[in-house]
């Protein structure tokens, strides 16, 4: 006979007192540490723990006493459902406070290493439609909100098209707006919904591999171009036909979209890098435009999401530099070869690594479409084709610029950074956890001269972080 849990305690009139990790508040019960989502530091409240572990737990508002002063109205009728914008809650300010915080607790606590003064956080012109590229799913498992739950009514359709819901790998939240992008992705998104119901058009079903209509992704871009993929998953005559009409309707709707292109997906994940992209109407990539430069964005490629604040980071980067005519750049995990290419007009050469195949082809391309001459780019392995042999072959940087996943640079990629020396790293992070750690492995050799964290993602606790380190010596 199995043991009957403990009910999970309620904890009554708690005050929260800080932001933590991954964007949740916390609270302190004793020597219990509390982490609480969608909660605001001076807010009173009744919490019910969720999770507990020896030394925390995590629970959730069930009941305010009092609400912090701090606190401000969420702008979307979705939040605190679909998992994302989780600082709503939070005025602009102070989410640019506690990430500036969040940057300095990591370098002090983390690095430990002797640190400068760390700039003031660049925050974001526009808090509200900055992106440039949003994904949508479909599902005919809809997920219900408590109040749907509530209200008894039973849904004769169940499709959806919005977001996945956190911890609910088959459930969709039907989105009627977002605010992530400009009204644009709200027309084209509710228009398709509209016309696959009204169509009688299936919508997938993960679990079970079936349903025509899989995924939609929007892109937008500061020339004004607009791309629509719409990933299908067709396994008939029938279907393709559907398909082929929809994408007809699109076209005819929304002239806005100069890219349209679809993409069969008859695999277990939503992936799309190793499947063909066919293009319906238009062009098969948009156009970016940043400094006089031209970036040509295909389905596949990698850009960065707040198109402004990306500039404002690819400046530090390049400020931080400080590069010379004559100056051999490495521009590790290169990407499409975006900063390459920014840095490309102020070295004699850059040398772009990256380990997306379709990726360093991107950036060759763009390197041809701006008439750069001096980038060599290589795929692979960042710690396979980062070599002494591979230094040796090409040359011996002065300046390495590194732009690495949230998980930091492989200790291998660190020692050959340390065996090539450049007289400057350029550490340009999505995770300043990550960052720090790497920072105290280049301590020995290189100190830190300069720090300033970029806000690219309003009301969310997400920040990007860029190190300037100077050779000692």
């Amino acid at each position: 006979m199995s043991r009957k849990r403990k009910p999970l305690p309620i904890l009554e009139n708690i005050e929260i007192t800080g932001i933590a990790a991954e964007g949740k508040a916390l609270a302190r019960v004793n020597d219990l540490v509390v982490f609480v989502p969608y909660a605001v530091p001076g807010d009173v409240v009744d919490l019910q723990v969720r999770r507990k572990k020896h030394s925390y737990a995590e629970a959730e508002i069930i009941r305010f006493h009092r609400r912090s002063p701090e606190r401000v109205q969420p702008f979307c009728p979705h939040f605190g459902v679909c998992g994302g914008c989780k600082w709503q809650c939070l005025p602009y300010d102070k989410q640019l406070h506690y990430k500036q915080q969040q940057v300095t607790d990591h370098l002090q606590r983390i690095a430990k290493v002797e640190l400068p003064e760390i700039s003031p956080i660049l925050g974001s012109v526009r808090q509200t439609h900055y992106r440039n590229k949003l994904e949508f799913g479909f599902s005919d498992k809809r997920w219900l909100t408590e109040e749907e739950v509530r209200s008894g009514v039973e849904f004769d359709n169940m499709n959806a098209l919005g977001f996945h819901i956190p911890g609910a790998f088959d459930k969709i939240l039907d989105i009627q707006t977002c605010s992530l992008m400009d009204s644009l992705n709200d027309r084209i998104r509710n228009g398709i919904r509209d016309y696959a119901l009204s169509h009688g058009l299936s919508f997938f079903n993960l679990r079970s591999a079936t349903g025509l209509l899989r995924n939609l992704m929007l892109r937008t871009s500061s020339t004004g171009e607009v791309m629509l993929l719409i990933q299908f998953s067709i396994r008939n005559a029938e279907e393709e036909t559907q398909a082929r009409e929809l994408l007809d309707h699109v076209h005819s709707s929304f002239p806005e979209i100069t890219s349209l292109l679809w993409v069969n997906n008859l695999k277990c994940n939503d992936t799309i890098g190793d499947l063909p992209v066919h293009t319906h109407h238009g062009t098969p990539f948009i156009i970016e435009e940043m400094e006089g430069l031209r970036f040509k964005v295909g389905p596949k490629s990698f850009y960065q999401t707040n198109t402004e604040q990306a500039y404002e980071l690819y400046k530090v980067a390049r400020n931080f530099a400080e590069l010379k005519p004559t100056d051999l750049v490495y521009d590790l995990y290169t990407g499409t070869g975006t900063i390459a290419s920014f840095v490309a007009r102020s070295a004699k050469q850059v040398i772009g690594i990256e380990y997306v195949p379709e990726a360093i082809e991107d950036a060759k391309e763009n390197a041809r479409f701006n008439g750069l001459d001096n980038t060599l780019f290589f795929a692979g392995d960042m710690k396979d084709i980062l070599t002494a042999e591979f230094v040796g072959k090409y040359g011996r940087p002065d300046v390495i610029i590194t732009d690495p996943p949230r998980a930091g640079m492989h200790t291998d990629v660190i020692k050959t950074i340390l065996l090539a020396a450049p007289r400057r790293i350029v550490y340009v992070s999505c995770n300043s956890a990550t960052q720090a750690r790497d920072l105290a492995l280049l301590d020995a050799d290189y100190r830190v001269t300069a720090v300033q964290p970029v806000d690219m993602f309003p009301q969310t606790h997400h920040v990007e972080n860029v190190v300037r380190l100077d050779r000692r010596n």
